[in-house]
């Protein structure tokens, strides 16, 4: 089986430049997909001049975002300039989403730093009285991190906000009901959750056992992310917040999960990132989307053919 991994392309220099020269934006550029209008740009999150320009006028119904946890143009800050970051992006984000609208920010809590930056942020949120807060959503990864003295840390937490009044539509997982009970008085005539039930699976809560993180052999799988979500927990965002047609914003776009997404979904995506090698992958992935019906790379990548005969295994 081919194994054509790369390295993390936020810290491999090297790499970083030999492939800079064939990603087709700089920084400010924005790219328009000629199919369903999405729009990518190499923009910052927390310039408002660019964002407006990203946005050019429209308002987001939902905003996903995954932004770095304390790792700010490869540098890590003090907890005070992280959310000083933070709460710059989350400014641009509520002037780019409408005034009924859904905001999800993926953030870790880290067990061996007193679990910043979770606490911090959500403590900063409060300032953002536009925002009111609706979920604590946890995903349980199958493969984590620890030690023998330690709990393995086996989690990805998302943080739900709404602004004003937007949709929610309820999902279902792939989990059958089993548990019958919690009897319910209904017309005079006690019924059982089985009959009062609108689908045979359970509904997700928040807690999520049933996404599968991404790993190498997935299809999905972009080599040289760091911090790759699966489609299918995005999928299961867009489907509850937004409706068809609708445009998602993500200022952090990185693999590009949630432009891929959106364009199954049929959601118009304003997606971006500061860095032009992962605005390259997002418009690939895209491409390649498209032209072969694939989600990723597997475990080969996107940049094989400028990568030929290079040593990637350091």
């Amino acid at each position: 089986m081919k194994n054509y991994t790369l390295p993390r392309l936020d810290e491999d220099q090297q790499i970083r430049q030999r492939l800079l020269p064939h990603c087709r934006l700089a920084p400010g550029e924005i790219w328009i997909d000629p199919v369903r209008g999405h729009r990518i740009g190499c923009v910052d999150a927390t310039d408002a001049g660019q964002i407006r320009k990203l946005m050019q006028g429209q308002q987001a119904s939902l905003a996903v975002h995954d932004p770095p946890y304390n790792l700010v143009a490869f540098e890590k800050r003090s907890i005070g300039e992280f959310l000083h970051w933070c709460a710059r992006w989350i400014e641009t984000s509520s002037a780019s989403l409408a005034p009924d609208s859904s905001l999800y920010v993926w953030l870790g809590a880290d067990q061996n730093e007193d679990f910043q930056p979770l606490p911090e942020f959500i403590l900063m949120m409060r300032d953002f009285k536009e925002f009111s807060s609706r979920s604590f959503i946890t995903m349980r990864n199958q493969r984590g991190y620890g030690t023998q003295r330690n709990w393995m840390s086996v989690r990805q937490e998302c943080l739900y906000y709404t602004k004003g009044n937007p949709v929610f539509f309820v999902q279902y997982t792939d989990i059958p009901k089993i548990l019958r009970g919690y009897y319910k008085e209904i017309n005079g005539k006690k019924t059982e959750n089985m009959e009062r039930s609108k689908s045979e699976n359970i509904r997700p809560g928040n807690v999520w056992v049933d996404v599968q993180q991404v790993f190498y052999r997935m299809e999905e799988n972009v080599n040289g992310c760091y911090a790759q979500k699966p489609i299918k927990a995005i999928e299961r965002l867009i489907a509850a917040s937004s409706r068809e047609n609708d445009t998602v914003i993500d200022f952090f776009g990185h693999s590009g999960t949630t432009l891929v997404a959106s364009d199954y979904m049929r959601r118009r995506c304003v997606i971006c990132d500061i860095d032009p090698i992962y605005c390259e992958i997002m418009i690939r992935r895209l491409e390649r989307l498209r032209t072969y019906g694939k989600t990723g790379w597997q475990n080969g990548n996107p940049f094989e053919k400028e990568l030929h005969g290079v040593n990637l295994s350091g």
